[in-house]
Parts: structure tokens; sequence; C-alpha cells
């Protein structure tokens, strides 16, 4: 892909996203759909999908920006439900639907078959996550399906690799196997936190937000290509630096967070609406490479079937057998329900590293555009059978986030304290002689006061608009107010460019200040 076509696919993926975006639709579902209608149109240049642009220069940035936005806290609670998910049912995933692609697909021998398992084995929640926030799912089933993501692609990758081996008749054992999965887990694990800790160390003593930003944009791909060189896990390392450095982003300053929170969003737009599009454009290229018969066409839909039931057939069992076979188990987690294990089982969407997988593999693979085609059939099926009624299932189970009204009843609680806080520090410092003004003193002192409050009137007033909230929407009117005036008098000639651009950012500042999404 020359550098004119990847502008042209940006711009055209940006422009797609931003229609979805005001009509409240699913981007990544948007973007496949049009992707696969403007595949086959006359003129236009063919998008490849290069798997080394994707797994090295896609894949790290996006797992890194998903494990900075995760909880540590709840990942390290949900762990055994997360590995069962992330590892027990990609391995499963794996062997089924490679027994089946063997079972219909007679000539594609078995270690092939387990090639195309291991292709298709992992979901991508970036689609089911986007939905789960606009209807609201629980917080416990966000957290499964985001640290599902977060690891599931390591172990299909090592299983790929495994497979890969076996299928050019290369020399090999369980044993060897086996082991390359443990070298690749705890490498990975390993090479994480020393870059994690690392980095995280360098950004504190470097006390300039510009410079922590940008040696954090380094972070994923010095991770992923470190962990590669010693064979570990270079996926693994990703996740792990990112959910070190993202739980001890609190302790980073407020210019580093606020500006690691716009770089890093920017950076999940752009690339997943690249990603995406790019799926859907695939179509001509996967369609034209092999001789399709009405056999394959079965075989590939047996091989989409497949990799849905697996799910289902895993989920069930991997939710209720643990707790019943141990008391341990019951004790620590809190028992899961049938709807929130129905809704995880449908949103197994799969996204464009199974695609860069298969278009990864060999020339002289046994099988080859077969593989690739049955991938594209499974990956587009599920974003468009299971990514557009998931919205449905959802709402018809009834399976929703209960945690709003708690979130902003435990927030008022904390707020208050906070701002308690706040204002004894205050007249500490105040009783110490400090020479501050005494207006100033009690400006300072009701605007704790008025932060404290805020919490409550919000929890209190859930229709009317709280006193907080009035506030809030005419300060902003007036900050608008007062940019206008600047503008207006650069646009005049009566202040410099540069000391508009000062006083923006210092409106700029308290808007974001009183702004709440």
């Amino acid at each position: 892909m020359h550098g004119p076509e990847l502008l042209l696919l940006l711009v055209g993926a940006l422009l797609v996203t931003s229609v979805a975006r005001k009509l409240g639709w699913s981007a990544p579902l948007v973007l496949v759909g049009v992707g696969l209608a403007v595949s086959f149109v006359p003129g236009l240049p063919e998008f490849a999908l290069e798997p080394e642009l994707v797994l090295v220069l896609v894949l790290p940035p996006l797992l890194y920006s998903a494990a900075l936005d995760s909880s540590f806290l709840n990942f390290k609670a949900n762990l055994r439900p997360i590995g069962l998910l992330a590892v027990g049912l990609v391995l499963v995933t794996t062997v089924g639907v490679g027994v089946v692609a063997h079972l219909v697909l007679p000539g594609l021998s078995l270690p092939a078959a387990l090639v195309l398992g291991a292709v298709v084995a992992p979901p991508d929640a970036v689609a089911a996550v986007a939905i789960g926030r606009r209807l609201n799912l629980p917080r416990r089933t966000m957290t499964l399906l985001t640290g599902e993501s977060l690891i599931n692609d390591a172990t299909a990758l090592t299983a790929y690799k495994v497979a890969v081996v076996a299928a050019l008749g290369a020399a090999g054992s369980w044993i060897d196997g086996t082991r390359t999965f443990v070298v690749a887990a705890g490498g990975g694990v390993l090479v994480g936190l020393v870059v994690g800790v690392g980095v995280g160390a360098i950004r504190q003593r470097l006390g300039d937000g510009v410079l922590e930003s940008s040696l954090g944009l380094l972070v994923p791909f010095g991770a992923y290509l470190f962990a590669e060189e010693f064979g570990a896990s270079g996926v693994l390392a990703v996740v792990v630096a990112g959910l070190w450095i993202g739980h001890n982003a609190p302790r980073s300053s407020y210019y580093t967070r606020l500006q690691d929170t716009a770089v890093w969003r920017s950076v999940d737009v752009l690339l997943e609406s690249f990603v995406f599009a790019l799926i859907g454009l695939q179509f001509r290229s996967v369609v034209e490479a092999v001789s399709i018969t009405p056999a394959l066409l079965g075989a590939a839909a047996a091989v989409l079937a497949a990799t849905i039931l697996v799910r289902f057939l895993w989920m069930y069992p991997a939710a209720y057998l643990p707790r019943f076979l141990s008391k341990r188990i019951r004790e620590r987690e809190r028992a899961p329900g049938w709807r929130a294990v129905t809704v995880i089982a449908w949103a197994g969407m799969r996204g464009v590293v199974s695609l860069a997988a298969a278009s990864a593999l060999p020339l002289e693979m046994p099988g080859r555009d077969v593989i690739l085609f049955c991938t594209f059939v499974v990956t587009v099926g599920t974003l468009l059978v299971q990514g557009l009624t998931l919205p449905w299932v959802i709402r018809r189970l009834g399976h929703f986030g209960t945690e709003e009204q708690q979130d902003a009843l435990a927030e008022a609680q904390v707020q208050h304290a906070a701002a308690q806080a706040a204002v004894n520090r205050l007249d500490e410092l105040v009783s110490d002689g400090d020479a501050t003004p005494g207006h100033v003193v009690d400006r300072l002192r009701i605007m704790a006061e008025h932060r404290g409050n805020a919490a409550w009137e919000r929890l209190g007033r859930q229709q009317d608009e709280s006193p907080a909230a009035a506030y809030r929407r005419l300060r902003r009117t007036m900050l608008d107010a007062e940019r206008q005036v600047f503008i207006q008098a650069r646009d005049d000639k009566q202040i410099d460019d540069e000391v508009l651009f000062r006083v923006l950012r210092e409106l700029d500042l308290e808007e974001a200040a009183i702004s709440r999404e």
C-alpha cells in the first residue's frame, strides 16, 4: 500500500466514522459494510492488507491504549475468568474449529486446519465494547470482554506459530509447543514489567508533559519489538506495560494525564477506523485469490458456525463448573448470571488480527488461499451477524448495568471528604501565617465547598438541572463570549496571535475543568 492509497483510506475511514457517530451507529460495523460495498468499485486501487503493518504498527498501540484505560484492580480481581476466556477458550477454539475445518475441507490437512483454528480463535472486542458502552453493559461484563481481548491475541498468535511449523512439516512435539507457550507468556510478562516500571520511573523524573507523552508513544512499539526479539510474546509485553503505566498514571502531572488522554483517543479513532475499513476492502482480493465453489462456500459457513458454537459450548461450563467444584471460588467471586454469560458468548466478533495472521502465512503453506478465504468469512460474518444483533440481544435479555447510582453515591462521599481535606489544608496554611489576602482565601474555601456539594447535587437531582450543572452551563456560555472578544481583537490587530493563544489556553483549561462527559 503506497502513500496516496494509505492517505485516501485514512481520510475515507474517518469520514465514515464521523457520519456513523453522528447517526449513533456502530462505527466499526459501518466501516466494514462500506468497505465491502466499495471494494469492487472500478478504478479504486487495491488496498492490500500488509501483515507487518497491522501486527507491528497497528496492533501494539491499540492494545496499549486499551490497557491504559483498563482498571488494573478490576483486571486482577477477574483474572481467573479472563484467563479462561483468553487462554482456555482460544485453545479450545483452535482445536474445535480446526477439527471441523479438517472434516468439511478434505483437502486441508489437520495441521493446516489447526492453523485456521488458531487464526480465527481470538475475538476483537472493539465493536462489542463500543456497543456495550452505548447500551450501559454492567462493569464486570465490560471488564471480562476487555480483559479477554487484551490477552487472547498473545495466546492465538503463539498457537498460530506452533501450528504453522507443524503444517510446514517441521519436526516438533507437544512438549516443544508447551515450552513455546511458557516462554512466550513468561517472557512477555517480564519484558512488559521491565518496560512499564522503567518508563514509569523515567517519566516521573522528566517533569515535562510533552516529553512524557512523547515517550509514551514509543512504549507499545518498544515493548512489542523488545519482547519479540527475545522470543517472548510482544502482545503480552505491551499489555502488561500498559496496565502498569495506566495504574500509576494518577501519580503523574495533570498536564501529562490530559495530554495522554487526548493523544490516545485520537490514535484509537484513527487506527480503529483504518483497520475496520481495511477488513471490508479485502473482499475483492480474497475472492479473486480462490476458486469459489458451492462446496467451499458451505465449508466456510460451517467454519463460521463452528467458531460461534464453540464459544457458546465453552462459556456455560467455564462459568459454572469451577464454582461447583471449588468452594473458594464460590466464596471469593460473585455468581455470574446467565444473561451475562449469554451476552459474552454472543460478543465473539473477530477482527483484523485474524486477517493479518492469515495474510502472513508463507506462500508455500498448503491450503493458504482457502485458509484466507475462510478467515475472511468468519471475520466479516461474526462482525455483521453478531455485531448487528448484539444490541438486540442485550436489550432482549435486559442485561444493563446498575452501577451508575452506586458510583454517584461513592463519588459524592469521597468528593465530600476530599473537599473537607482541601479546606483543612487551606486553614492550616492560613494559620501558619500565609500572607494571602482574606478575600482570596474565602474564594478558595467557597470553591472547595462547591466541589464537595456538586456531587451530592448530581445524586439528588437525576432529572432536573442541579445548581452545579446550571453553573457549568452558564460559565461555558461566558467563556465562549470571552473567546469571541479575544478572537475579534486578534482579527482587528489589537493583540498578537501569541497573546490570543495564551488566553485561549487558559479559557480552554477552565472549561475542561468544569466539563463532565
